[in-house]
């Protein structure tokens, strides 16, 4: 965002307030709503604008809600302590022991030697490894890990005298937008992979009571990961770039001469590979097995021991542990507070009302084919997430889109869960994603490259994530879209 954006934000949003507050009083909307509603407005404007950090924009509520009368102050507070919000946390506690032992980069480069020989099984490789390491280790983690493996791949490519002139160049673009697109895919497969599927989780939570396991997640993400990596690499490798040279000369070298840089896989990555896959499998198979043997068990409280055990654990010299508080300080706090600010707005919305009052106003919707609202829907917020924050979208989105489908007659999660996908497919520009913004600083990229590419990504994804929640949703989680 400009600064003239952020200026006019900046005013926008309290001016914005001040009126709903002052003059906005429609029959129905009870003074609680009122004041929700307008809170919610300056929040949107703020955060749509980033007329400060998106992250302090989050705090509003706890100001703005209790001096209004829309929601006491502990009832907002309590949003910030969501276990949603502690589920994020220890996904990142046992994502930053991952990274402290280089595990997540022989994780990535020994699937790229399985996988990679010629050019475009290379950019295959990948791309399975950054949407492997995006399941469980953030989006821009995973990108900022990748980046340095994949310029040393495009730089041994440049400089091999077998080398097909300028094809190093569409290499490199081809490679850096692999990079970029996958880790954003990968993270849409597990409920801790990208921040807007736990805020839907909380949401779903907060208004009506409904928990959505780490496993349900999963049987639904992860294959629209799958297949959308697969598309993403044919239309990348078959389409928007061309090599004229298959083979990779020096490329299967290049990655041998990085893993055997690594050494032999030390003590403590086999102890932290074994944290990260007991607590991945306890995740997975929480609700069918473990809650048959600890009822009160949940993939939070899984999440919180694995993160104990991994503070707990010595190095193989005993001379510390696994992890201490210095390097997990580096949690990312701004996302926790956005969290937290998605989940207060959306208990303002319930317990004032003005989620009953929002539906009441949907009668617009009422008779538009089902299909027709869910391709309009994703198609909106996919474009929306271009310019906006996906967090931000969700939190802003998620508590308006309950009461709409309440009052259109049809089931939330189809209009809860199209928001929540397509607002991680913005493929588009360098400020859509961090992982977007990452590759663009590489150099190799500019933005005409990007918006070419990605408008045909974003219209793909557009269409399969259609499909998917209109025809494999209400399967994969067993209910009527119709009915609520």
């Amino acid at each position: 965002m400009n600064i003239k954006s952020k200026n006019i934000g900046l005013v926008a949003g309290p001016l914005a307030f001040l009126l709903i507050i002052l003059f906005f009083h429609p029959e129905g909307l009870n003074p609680r709503a009122n004041a929700i509603l307008a809170t919610t407005v300056w929040i949107a404007i703020w955060w749509t604008t980033e007329a400060i950090p998106i992250a302090v924009t989050a705090l509003l509520p706890i100001i703005l809600f209790p001096l209004t009368g829309g929601l006491g102050l502990s009832e907002t507070t309590a949003s910030f302590g969501h276990k949603y919000v502690f589920l994020y946390v220890s996904g990142f506690i046992i994502a930053i022991a991952i990274e402290k032992w280089n595990l997540h980069r022989r994780i990535a480069l020994s699937i790229i030697s399985i996988i990679g020989t010629n050019i475009v099984n290379i950019i295959l490789g990948f791309m399975v490894a950054t949407a492997f390491m995006s399941m469980w280790i953030s989006n821009t983690a995973t990108t900022v890990m990748m980046l340095p493996i994949g310029m040393a791949i495009v730089a041994q490519l440049r400089d091999n005298p077998d080398t097909i002139e300028d094809e190093n160049r569409i290499f490199g673009k081809a490679l850096m937008l692999a990079i970029a697109y996958s880790a954003t895919i990968g993270g849409m497969s597990t409920l801790i992979g990208t921040p807007p599927n736990l805020v839907l989780a909380g949401v779903v939570e907060e208004t009506f009571g409904y928990q959505i396991t780490f496993a349900q997640w999963f049987k639904f993400g992860l294959p629209i990961s799958v297949v959308l990596l697969f598309i993403c690499w044919k239309y990348l490798t078959g389409f928007a770039f061309k090599f004229k040279q298959k083979s990779f000369p020096g490329g299967r070298t290049e990655i041998d001469k990085q893993l055997k840089a690594l050494g032999p896989i030390s003590y403590e990555e086999k102890l932290v590979a074994g944290v990260f896959a007991l607590t991945a499998f306890a995740w997975i198979s929480r609700s069918f097995l473990l809650n048959s043997l600890v009822p009160a068990i949940d993939d939070t409280i899984i999440g919180l021991i694995s993160a104990l055990v991994i503070f707990l654990l010595p190095t193989k010299n005993k001379d510390r542990r696994l992890l201490n508080w210095e390097e997990a300080i580096k949690l990312p706090w701004g996302i926790l507070l956005l969290f937290g600010g998605g989940m207060a707005l959306a208990a303002g919305f319930k317990d004032s009302g003005l989620a009953l009052w929002i539906g009441s106003q949907m009668t617009l919707l009422d008779g538009i084919p089902l299909l027709l609202v869910v391709v309009i829907l994703i198609a909106s917020v996919n474009f929306l997430t271009e310019i906006t924050s996906n967090l931000a979208t969700t939190a802003m989105l998620l508590p308006i889109l309950y009461p709409m489908a309440k009052m259109i007659d049809i089931h939330p999660f189809v209009l809860m869960v199209s928001a929540t996908v397509a607002a991680s497919c913005a493929f588009m520009l360098p400020a859509a994603t961090p992982p977007n913004a990452v590759v663009f600083g590489s150099g190799y990229l500019r933005i005409p490259d990007m918006v070419r590419v990605g408008i045909w990504m974003n219209l793909l994804s557009i269409i399969l994530l259609t499909l998917f929640v209109y025809f494999l949703l209400p399967i994969l989680w067993n209910f009527d879209p119709l009915v609520f």
